[in-house]
Order: structure tokens, then C-alpha cells, then sequence
């Protein structure tokens, strides 16, 4: 029987305990453990305090993996949303985007969204799956140990089903929890002859008994926008979906307000993006259980505005971040450097900036295991080689951690093996 692990001395040990699940944080709230240790069994944190304490109180019932210092201990990564189970390109889109064509032009030249769903129509379950592998390892290797990935470039039935079995065999090739959701709302297909409502309703008639059958995915998301669905087409999806038993996601006010007030109305888990967000949206948020995802990686991809993320802690919303790695608008799927460059932005803490990528996130995720290192949630940790864990948001993802461990177990060392 494998004994308990010891793992420190650490220098700074960021545990983000008793931290606001909602609203403003100070950096001062912040109390780093110093040369702290965690006491690892069976995936989870079974102690937490100063190394040496811990040395003393356990002996040699424990296997002691020591840390060379400086090191930084802090909870693993929550990327709460994403879009990295596709196909093909879209850098010429980002080229054409920046010499000023428009999205109509971009279309018309054989870009845009449809350029992505034929690629990834082309490609098989294994395909996809390989190549969400490939991407997923590259956020393991930045600290991610919780990754959401929708579908949403299959847009039929059989494709959106396709996306989610191969999402499902990437997870069983990858390290790290892997969170699925149903965006086969994405848009209305250009080969769907019906209303959007009409299709709207043939994927809950259809796809909905497929995803519980095959237990694909448990979350159901819908882009609200003048180029996918309307708040008067989502409202009854979503409601249908609520009523199935799914939780259920919103991609809204990204260019045009409302959808928010609609996730809220609904008791959305989440509201995602939110550049758009009027300030009545802003305070039912900060007054809502729903999770403010923002998503400053496509405020980058498309050169607009960042989400009002320092008013919607002000108004006391629970604001996660993530990087929407996606093909068209938000390719580049740096998390940290995303988070830290919003943070400059919109003048986040340090504390904030941490808990939108970990126990917040989580929250995005109905999880509550994982995002803080406390006694009895999961072993899921990042290593960083530095003796100042301010170090990591200022040097802006140049920073990488030198270990990513997931359920007690080091998936990935820098110079080593993913």
C-alpha cells in the first residue's frame, strides 16, 4: 500500500483558503505559508502547513519528495472555457481581420466559422482527438489540471456527436479532468433548411437523449448574438435543457447586451464573455449565483474591449477567467498571459487575477474539489521556480511552472515528460 506523501519545503505556499468565493479580493488576504508542505493520499490534500511541522507530526509514515528551493506552491489551473476540439486554421482570417475586412468579407473570401466547421467535419473522432491532445498539453504545460471543451463546430446532429466522442477519447489520453459541453448551438448551420428555432429544437429532440445515453457531456451551452441566436430563440432551449437536468452555459454579451439579464433569469451557471455588458447587467451579476466568465483572449484575437471585469467584483460578481482558445477569435491559449494582461487592464489584484483561474473557475464548473489546496480536495498543484509568487501574473506566462502535479501525481516537469 503506497504511504502518505510529503511534498515541500516550499518557499511561499499559496493555498487561496477562506478567500471570498465572490467580489473583490485585496492581496493582503493572500497568507502565503512559509517553507509550507502538503501531505498527499489517495489524490487529495490529507495536511497542509509548515514543512517542518509536518516532518515532525508524520515521521517516517510518509514518503517525503523534497522541493528544491525557491519554489511557489500554488492551486492547479481551471480553464473554464474553451474550443480546441476542431479542425484547420483561421490564421488567414486574423490576417485579413487586421488589414480591415469585415466578417461579411472574410465569408465571402471562404473564412469565418464556416471555414472551421468544414475542416472539422472532414476530420475523423481520431483526428479531433489528437489533435485536442496536442492542444491540451500545451495548457498542462502552463498549470491547467481542469480543462473545459465544447463542441459547436459540428453544427448537425452526427458531428456534434462526432466532436463529443472525440473529446471524450482525448480524455482518456490526457492527465488532467477534462469538463465537456454542448455548444451545438454555436450558430444556425447554412445547410439547415429550418427556422433557428426549428433547429434549435431538433438538436433537444435529438442530440439531448444521444448525450445522456452515451454520457457526453452534462452541460448545454448557446451563443445569444445577432450573427447566432436570439434571446427569444435561446430562452426556450435553455429552458428545455434546465428541465432535462443539464446545467446550463451562456456565451453572452460579446457585441450586443441582454443575454446576461437571460443566464440569470435562468440560473445559467455561468455567463460567459461579457465585453458588451450594460451596467444593470453588471449589477444583477454581482448580485447572481451565475459565474462572470470573462475571456480576455478574445478582447486580444479581435482587438475590442476587455469584459468590465474590475466593475463586476465591484458590484460583487463571482468573475472567473479563461482563454476561449479558439481558431477564429482567441487562437492564442495562454492563460496566464492572458489573465495578466487584463489584470494591467483593468486594475485586478493579484488575488483576484489567482482565484478567477482556480476556486472561481471552478465555481464556472460546478466543481467544488479543487482551486483552493485545503484538506480534502484534490492534490491538483503548480511549482514554480521563484521565491515570490507575484513573480508568476508580473513576468506575464514567461513564467512557467517547473512541476504540474494532478490527484498527488507530478503529469509534467519542465525538461521531463507531459
Amino acid at each position: 500500500m503506497m504511504k502518505k506523501q510529503l511534498i515541500g519545503p516550499f518557499t511561499q505556499l499559496i493555498a487561496l483558503q477562506s478567500l471570498p468565493l465572490r467580489g473583490a479580493i485585496q492581496d493582503d488576504q493572500v497568507k502565503p505559508i512559509r517553507q509550507g508542505g502538503l501531505v498527499v493520499e489517495h489524490a487529495r490534500i490529507v495536511d497542509i502547513g509548515e514543512y517542518d511541522q509536518l516532518r515532525q507530526r508524520y515521521g517516517s509514515d510518509v514518503e517525503h519528495v523534497t522541493i528544491q528551493n525557491p519554489s511557489v506552491c500554488l492551486p492547479g489551473y481551471i480553464d473554464c472555457h474553451t474550443h480546441i476540439a476542431f479542425a484547420g486554421s483561421r490564421a488567414n482570417d486574423y490576417a485579413l481581420r487586421n488589414a480591415g475586412a469585415s466578417y461579411l468579407e472574410i465569408a465571402e473570401a471562404g473564412g469565418g466559422i464556416w471555414s472551421t466547421v468544414r475542416h472539422t467535419r472532414d476530420a475523423t473522432v481520431e483526428e479531433l482527438a489528437a489533435l485536442t491532445v496536442q492542444r491540451a498539453k500545451q495548457l498542462i504545460q502552463q498549470g491547467v489540471t481542469t480543462l473545459e471543451i465544447k463542441s459547436g463546430y459540428g453544427l448537425s446532429l452526427e458531428e456534434e456527436i462526432k466532436i463529443l466522442r472525440a473529446i471524450r477519447l482525448s480524455a482518456q489520453q490526457l492527465p488532467i479532468d477534462i469538463i465537456p459541453t454542448c455548444l451545438a448551438a454555436h450558430m444556425k448551420p447554412s445547410d439547415f433548411s429550418g427556422s433557428a428555432s426549428a433547429y434549435l429544437q431538433a438538436i433537444a429532440d435529438k442530440l439531448f437523449p444521444v448525450l445522456r445515453d452515451e454520457n457526453l457531456s452534462d452541460r448545454i451551452d448557446i451563443f445569444v448574438e445577432r450573427s447566432a441566436f436570439s434571446i427569444e430563440e435561446a430562452e426556450p432551449y435553455l429552458s428545455l435543457a434546465k428541465e432535462r437536468g443539464f446545467d446550463i452555459v451562456v456565451h453572452a454579451d460579446q457585441f450586443t447586451p441582454g443575454a446576461s439579464e437571460l443566464a440569470v433569469r435562468l440560473g445559467a451557471v455561468s455567463a460567459d464573455h461579457l465585453e458588451a455588458s450594460t451596467e444593470a447587467a453588471i449589477r444583477l451579476l454581482g448580485q447572481a449565483d451565475t459565474v462572470s466568465v470573462v475571456l480576455p483572449g478574445a478582447s486580444m484575437g479581435l482587438g475590442c474591449g476587455y469584459a468590465p471585469a474590475r466593475r463586476l467584483l465591484d458590484a460583487g460578481a463571482c468573475v472567473a477567467i479563461a482563454t476561449d482558445w479558439n481558431p477564429g477569435s482567441a487562437p492564442m491559449g495562454q492563460l496566464m498571459t492572458q489573465a495578466s494582461v487584463l489584470a494591467a487592464a483593468e486594475k485586478l489584484t493579484t488575488a483576484e487575477l489567482l482565484a478567477g483561474i482556480t476556486f472561481r473557475a471552478a465555481k464556472a464548473l460546478s466543481l467544488t474539489d479543487r482551486g483552493m489546496l485545503e484538506v480534502g480536495k484534490l492534490a491538483d498543484f503548480n511549482i514554480y521556480p521563484t521565491d515570490n509568487y507575484q513573480d508568476i501574473a508580473y513576468l506575464q506566462g514567461t513564467l512557467k511552472p517547473q512541476q504540474v502535479w494532478k490527484n498527488g501525481r507530478l503529469i509534467f516537469e519542465q525538461g521531463g515528460q507531459s
